[in-house]
């Protein structure tokens, strides 16, 4: 082929040679971006919907009074129960599969005293002042966030549950008395929000209990009353 018509040649297709070669750079290229971000697998999924806080819990719990049972026909003695307040902990762990479905298992640690007063004052000294314990809540319940954002990334939650109440009398301050359990219902609304790319947030709410004011198993100390427990709690959670 002569010199003059072999560079011709060569001048026609240089052209294509830049794109052919961009061409097969962009083939090699699209599967190493993919394998840089791969899709979340199921188990990924599924630990997206957890998360678990650690709050502080105010408590603040409504005083009660009526007749104690161990002579109720013959004395009438009225017993006011005045609980302390105090502030503990609270350990909540949530599964939300939708906005509107979602799960929590709750875990309290607080620790106060039962003041008690006797109207008219008994004749023999039955309990006078009041007994500590440790309280320990284990609760179950169902929690929501609506749709509706009002606050932007701020998102409000409600939810309700049941579960238990466990009245341990301190060595120190308890008078000797035994355990009790008592049935609990609650519900709980705050509001809660991440932080900027991250996987933490904080949590601020208002949570109320309800349950039978403790008597540790004495019948000087029953008087059947139900009892309020409000607990304003502030604190972070972390996403898995």
């Amino acid at each position: 082929m002569p010199i003059s018509l072999r560079r011709s040649v060569l001048a026609g297709t240089s052209p294509l040679v830049p794109a052919l070669l961009l061409a097969l750079l962009s083939l090699t290229a699209s599967p190493a971006i993919g394998q840089d971000t791969p899709p979340p697998t199921a188990l990924q999924k599924q630990l997206d919907k957890i998360d678990l806080s650690a709050v502080a819990a105010g408590e603040f719990t409504s005083n009660v009074s009526g007749i104690e049972q161990r002579d109720a026909n013959l004395t009438h003695t009225v017993l006011t129960i005045k609980p302390s307040s105090t502030v503990g902990e609270l350990a909540t762990l949530r599964y939300i599969a939708k906005p509107y479905v979602g799960f929590e298992f709750n875990f309290g640690n607080l620790r106060y005293t039962q003041d008690y007063t006797f109207v008219p004052a008994p004749e023999q000294n039955l309990l006078f002042g009041g007994a500590q314990a440790g309280v320990r809540e284990l609760t179950w319940g169902y929690v929501a966030h609506p749709g509706y954002h009002p606050f932007g990334v701020i998102k409000p939650y409600l939810g309700a549950g049941a579960g238990t109440i466990r009245f341990q009398p301190t060595p120190g301050g308890g008078d000797g008395l035994p355990f009790q359990y008592r049935m609990t219902y609650y519900y709980n609304v705050g509001l809660e929000g991440d932080f900027p790319g991250s996987n933490f947030g904080m949590r601020l709410g208002f949570r109320q209990l309800f349950y039978l004011a403790p008597d540790f198993l004495e019948n000087y100390l029953t008087i059947t009353r139900r009892t309020i427990t409000s607990e304003p709690v502030v604190g972070f959670y972390v996403r898995f």
